[in-house]
């Protein structure tokens, strides 16, 4: 671990899942060239107060990868990953069209640039159907229709969009929860399914744009609607739009990004 008693590091602040900035999610990327504390990484993440940082560092022909959030250091982040192969490659001079990042809590996590559009390869959810209990029916002010559970996440399904942008959620029945948040969903009118997602539990009220919930979503989606090619929406204020692909056992989550901002932090 590095301990020096000053240091500069590199920031950027990434809209993803947009090409356009104050839409989709934002998230701070961090480049390192070693890993530092992990007591400072949360820092900085609470500094940042965003849903999600990410850091990385190159290791061989692969990056690293890390997410906090502002109290906790999460598995896995489909929004903050697509922010940091946009750093990586818009912004840090990388010109391979395959970004191979690697975490240590979710394994190999390739990400494919084409253009402006950044491709996250991603390990589905396993899921099961879970008992529509009373403290998941009152987790929001209406009523789902069915319940799941994930290795991290409960997924509610309701009848109607409206169903999903109207709904208010209870964060505090949400983050008493034996799970990191839920994902709230039901079938679009223009795309084939919208959703919200409430993290209360890691310090997220509500994500603008979940990538990781998609490992939920779209192998429940694909089933339901018969087919493995699918147009999310995320019903968030900011909203989202991701392009989402069945692939067996991983999932193809598709989209853009837009830089905001581009700095220096420094830390003791």
């Amino acid at each position: 671990m590095v301990n020096k008693l000053e240091m500069k590091l590199k920031i950027y602040q990434i809209d993803a899942f947009t090409d356009t900035v104050f839409k989709g999610n934002p998230a701070a990327v961090c480049p390192l060239n070693e890993w530092i504390a992990d007591e400072k990484l949360l820092k900085i993440a609470a500094e940042n107060n965003l849903a999600e940082t990410a850091f990385y560092i190159p290791k061989g022909d692969t990056f690293e990868i890390r997410w906090f959030t502002p109290t906790t250091e999460v598995d896995l982040c489909g929004h903050a990953t697509l922010a940091a192969a946009f750093a990586i490659s818009k912004c840090e001079g990388y010109t391979g069209s395959t970004i191979n990042f690697v975490s240590p809590r979710s394994g190999a996590l390739p990400v494919t640039v084409q253009n402006s559009l950044f491709s996250l390869n991603f390990p589905v959810d396993t899921f099961v159907e879970t008992e529509l209990k009373e403290e998941l029916i009152n987790t929001t002010s209406h009523k789902p229709i069915a319940a799941y559970k994930g290795k991290t996440d409960y997924m509610l399904v309701y009848k109607t969009e409206e169903d999903i942008s109207a709904l208010k959620p209870n964060l505090s029945l949400i983050a008493s929860l034996n799970a990191r948040g839920i994902i709230v969903t039901a079938a679009g009118k223009e795309h084939d399914f919208v959703s919200r997602f409430f993290a209360p539990a890691v310090g997220i009220i509500e994500d603008a744009v979940c990538g990781s919930a998609h490992t939920t979503l779209t192998p429940y989606w694909a089933k339901v609607l018969g087919k493995t090619e699918l147009s999310a929406f995320q019903l968030s204020e900011r909203t989202g739009i991701v392009k989402c692909k069945l692939l067996g056992d991983r999932v193809e989550l598709g989209g853009n990004a837009a830089l905001y901002l581009t700095g220096e932090i420094n830390i003791g």
